[in-house]
């Protein structure tokens, strides 16, 4: 499965649009890392607990957008975006959509 955040890939055709797919996670901060974040914001510095929780929500939300490319008969997503949006105290959901395509030489 081919993955872009391109409209267009060089020298491929799109033959066949096959429509918007997406993947969803939600996420809740674990209270171990909230408390290390606190303490982190005293001093500065990257939180990497939380750059860990989201690349596994980007993870996981790709994963669910590419089954669903997949089950539709896409050979590639285009187009790729992200967004995230507060659901809940303390959660988030991290959306991944794209265009599914079926490309050829």
């Amino acid at each position: 499965m081919l993955l872009s955040n391109l409209e267009v890939v060089p020298h491929k055709k799109i033959v066949r649009h096959l429509g918007l797919v997406q993947g969803s996670t939600v996420r809740a901060k674990h209270a171990g890392r909230d408390i290390m974040a606190g303490l982190k914001n005293l001093v500065g510095g990257e939180l990497k607990g939380y750059t860990e929780l989201l690349q596994d929500a980007r993870e996981e939300a790709t994963g669910r957008m590419v089954e669903q490319a997949n089950a539709i008969g896409a050979n590639a997503v285009l187009n790729i975006r992200y967004a995230t949006s507060s659901v809940a105290s303390g959660a988030s959901e991290l959306f991944a959509y794209g265009t599914a395509v079926e490309l050829e030489d």
